[in-house]
């Protein structure tokens, strides 16, 4: 009974921190409630300072992001009911067990905040001030871990809550010189100096608590402030390139259904018909829109399913009747892999065309989707019922990486194939910069809460590195995003239609964009250094 009753404040706690973590990840769009997400971490810390343990530390940060990640990812349960290889059921626990693995990485920063304070400091209540200091630090190294580590995860960054909606900054105009990563940790040095004021209220006398509160009113005011305020100081230019982006808005059902191929062809063909004929311009077909295999020597067999008599050069030239003379498209694709004949794999690809049907150039996606478009641990999950989500048999093999292609006068043109997008820092040729990115998408797998966020992470890439973004996705959200991540223009969900105008023009290299996630992790350790000065000073 005495275990019991002194395991139970371990039990609150615990399920506190999950609620918590819960809660904090409405500040992610489509909600974007950011001050309960800044709330959360305080309490968080608060949860932190308190523990008695390393276990404990590490339990109350795994259990948060538990909760943070089971919510902020419900999104990837709802590709579960688009395909029939497996139960729709598995995708609560697809949800439930990307949580628990995730969760290592907030459990890992509570845990070296909390033995950084508890080490240095000369008690355990003198170290609690700078709890926050090192639990930013720490966040910001685990964030960039959980970005490359086993191929790496990149959604939920924390610092995503800052940004403001569509035609606002928000605290993300910081992106540029410490990246989506630092942005997490300023997150949490607010959510450390909103913990910081409460606490001295609590325990100052009645006339300073007037002035204290006076302060937290008034801080919360500047944020508000500056999360809402219309970007009407940024420089609107406009660039001089032409350009169609197309959002086919085909139903996720159809997408693979070989019934609707050809319905999903004229779709995007009388969106990108053009409206001034004889213009040069840029023309952009979302992810997975196009059915057809573009390129030559396959098995015949391969070309049954295509559309206009399965013949790769008729399908090319069919498409370069439809954008018309002077216009070039970039078309989500897919190629595959062929060897002595049979085919092994395949590539999620972007294909360049000509308005005569010439392929041009092609981009193969780095980042794949685990699960999505190939089964890590095939040997130990496919026996246990897990298929992949993308039909086929053939695994999706990756392609080199960041690639800018110079396509003369319609621009230097990177891409970056869904959620690629995501992964900041990384979203770049180094060696050839381009004039804009270009993002195609189906998001259509991922329910009301994933195409919100993911619209927010391009936002993001593009105040990172200065670039514009046009995304095209099959069912939206479609978006033309400048160099300073404002939504010039967008197609909301569900909707067929074009966007036309002028792709925004590039600014120059952000620092962001010279020197990559090297400065958030500068900035982790600036953090990390000051924690351990001052507490080493206070305990000389």
């Amino acid at each position: 009974m005495r275990r019991l009753v002194a395991k139970r404040p371990r039990l609150l706690i615990g399920l506190a921190a999950l609620a918590l973590g819960a809660l904090s990840a409405c500040g992610f769009q489509p909600l974007a409630l950011w001050a309960v997400t800044i709330v959360c971490l305080a309490l968080l810390l608060e949860f932190l300072a308190r523990a008695h343990g390393a276990r404990p530390a590490f339990a109350t940060g795994w259990l948060f992001g538990v909760g943070y990640f089971a919510v902020g990812n419900n999104w990837i349960a709802a590709a579960f009911t688009y395909q029939a290889e497996m139960p729709v059921w598995f995708g609560a626990v697809a949800v439930l067990g990307v949580a628990l693995y995730l969760a290592i990485y907030p459990g890992l920063a509570a845990l070296a905040a909390w033995w950084l304070v508890t080490r240095l400091a000369a008690s355990h209540e003198a170290g609690r001030p700078w709890l926050g200091l090192a639990l930013a630090g720490s966040w910001i190294v685990a964030e960039w871990l959980r970005g490359w580590v086993f191929t790496g995860y990149a959604a939920n960054q924390l610092g995503a809550v800052l940004l403001g909606p569509y035609d606002a900054q928000g605290l993300a105009l910081l992106a540029p010189w410490i990246g989506t990563y630092g942005l997490s940790g300023l997150v949490i040095l607010i959510a450390a100096l909103l913990r910081r004021l409460v606490r001295t209220g609590l325990a100052a006398r009645r006339q300073q608590r007037a002035a204290l509160l006076f302060g937290g009113v008034t801080m919360a005011a500047v944020l508000t402030a500056i999360m809402a305020m219309p970007a009407t100081y940024l420089e609107r230019r406009e660039g001089g390139r032409n350009f169609t982006l197309v959002q086919p808005g085909i139903p996720q059902d159809h997408v693979n259904d070989s019934r609707f191929y050809e319905a999903n062809f004229r779709k995007l063909a009388r969106q990108s018909v053009p409206r001034v004929p004889n213009t040069q311009r840029m023309v952009l077909w979302p992810e997975s829109g196009l059915a057809d295999y573009l390129r030559d020597g396959y098995p015949r067999y391969l070309y049954r399913a295509m559309n206009y008599g399965g013949d790769p050069v008729l399908a090319r030239e069919r498409i370069g009747r439809t954008i018309g003379p002077y216009s070039l498209l970039m078309t989500g694709a897919v190629d595959l892999v062929i060897v002595d004949g049979e085919d092994v794999a395949a590539r999620n690809s972007v294909t360049a065309l000509d308005s005569d049907g010439n392929l041009l150039a092609s981009y193969a996606k780095a980042h794949l989707v685990p699960g999505g478009e190939y089964v890590p641990l095939r040997w130990l999950l496919e026996p246990l019922g897990l298929s992949r989500l993308v039909p086929g048999t053939l695994d999706f093999w990756p392609g080199p990486g960041p690639r800018t292609f110079d396509f003369g006068p319609w621009g230097r043109v990177g891409v970056q194939i869904c959620y690629e997008i995501e992964f900041s820092g990384e979203v770049v040729d180094p060696l050839v910069r381009p004039d804009y990115i270009f993002n195609p998408f189906n998001d259509g797998w991922y329910g009301a809460w994933g195409p919100p966020q993911h619209l927010a992470q391009a936002r993001l890439r593009a105040i990172e590195e200065g670039l514009p973004v046009l995304r095209a996705t099959t069912s939206g959200i479609s978006a033309v995003i400048d160099a300073d991540g404002i939504v010039r223009d967008s197609i909301p969900r569900y909707r067929e239609g074009r966007i036309d105008g002028r792709i925004p023009p590039p600014k120059a290299a952000t620092p962001f964009a010279r020197y990559g996630n090297l400065l958030p992790l500068g900035l982790a350790f600036a953090l990390l250094g000051a924690c351990v000065v001052a507490l080493r000073r206070r305990r000389s």
